[in-house]
């Protein structure tokens, strides 16, 4: 069932549901989320279930702006260094996880039972309507990984989630999600920044904003926590998806010629194919831009029936790290 999330009625029913303990759909800037109460670990669980996802396999804490979200970023989380600090003010609410020391106790299941907590205020203003109403009945936060099956594309409207999960679970909807990629997430548990996974916001704008450099993941010695969207293989459409260069792909087109058929293209540079069987969709050239259709044109392409689906390798540089990651992790499935 789809409610409009710019409703009043619709946003208390969906914090009625939360807080009796079922899931709900929800909208953020980035992609859907699959909500529960962060706090009710039995409610976590059906996360899980519904998703087919590792009972192991964390999920990021999402909290409202305000004296609510600093009470919930309490509750949650030992208290952040400096730097960490620095990054919520900079940058909540928005497309940014803080990978935290958890409070004892707390959010065992949203943890997948770790000692550190993901935790995030997205901007979306129907997410924020929702969590206002969730924690003025007292759900400090909603674990929601993405709405869709575990290790697949993720959903950026609501009609995705709904072809994921059918019409017994309760949607939200906030419209098409702007940024269209997952968060850029941060570890903050280890005493420097530590970049686990790119997303919007990118190296440069965190350095800038927290004032350390920011490591990479096999700079340190001791493991990473476990984060959401970090496994090798993730975000896969039921096509195999193969990333080469412009030269190459237009290389296989030419080979294939006018027998190339159930094959997906989606490319910066133009490229031509005597087939008329193919489904041939242009990249935009700005990076936020593509990620923002990225999960859809995954999506659209499944639709389209093809077995295989040829992308352009995205270009080198921060601000295309986000695609390039989301893009590698599919063609890994």
């Amino acid at each position: 069932m789809i409610l409009d999330g710019h409703s009043g009625e619709a946003i208390e029913e969906a914090a009625r549901r939360l807080r009796a303990g079922e899931l709900v759909a929800f909208p953020t800037e980035t992609v859907y989320g699959l909500g529960a109460d962060a706090a009710n670990d039995a409610a976590v669980v059906g996360i899980f279930a519904a998703k087919g996802r590792p009972a192991d396999h964390p999920l990021i804490v999402h909290v409202c702006s305000g004296a609510k979200g600093d009470e919930a970023l309490s509750r949650f989380a030992l208290p952040l260094p400096e730097f960490a600090m620095k990054l919520v003010h900079a940058f909540w609410p928005g497309p940014l996880t803080l990978i935290a020391p958890r409070q004892i106790g707390v959010a065992t299941a949203a943890a997948g039972g770790q000692d550190t907590i993901g935790l995030r205020c997205p901007s979306h203003p129907v997410a924020q309507a929702l969590l206002r109403a969730c924690a003025e009945r007292g759900v400090a936060g909603l674990a929601g990984p993405s709405a869709n099956r575990f290790g697949r594309v993720s959903p950026t409207t609501a009609s995705h989630v709904q072809g994921e999960f059918g019409d017994e679970l309760l949607i939200i909807d906030g419209g098409p999600c702007e940024v269209g990629i997952e968060s850029t997430i941060v570890d903050c548990s280890r005493g420097v920044p530590v970049l686990l996974r790119p997303g919007l916001i990118t190296r440069a704008q965190i350095e800038a904003a927290c004032g350390e450099k920011l490591r990479d993941r096999h700079d340190l010695s001791k493991p990473d926590p476990r984060a959401s969207g970090t496994l090798e293989a993730h975000y896969a459409p039921s096509a195999k998806v193969r990333l080469m260069d412009a030269k190459a792909l237009q290389t296989g087109l030419d080979l294939l010629g006018a027998e190339a058929k159930n094959i997906a293209v989606w490319s910066r540079a133009e490229v031509k194919s005597r087939s008329s069987h193919l489904v041939l969709r242009r990249m935009p050239d700005d990076a936020a831009a593509a990620a923002q259709v990225l999960f859809a044109t995954l999506r659209d392409f499944d639709t389209q029936g093809v077995k295989l689906i040829w992308i352009e390798t995205p270009p080198d540089g921060h601000d295309w790290e986000g695609v390039r990651d989301r893009l590698q992790r599919a063609a890994a499935s």
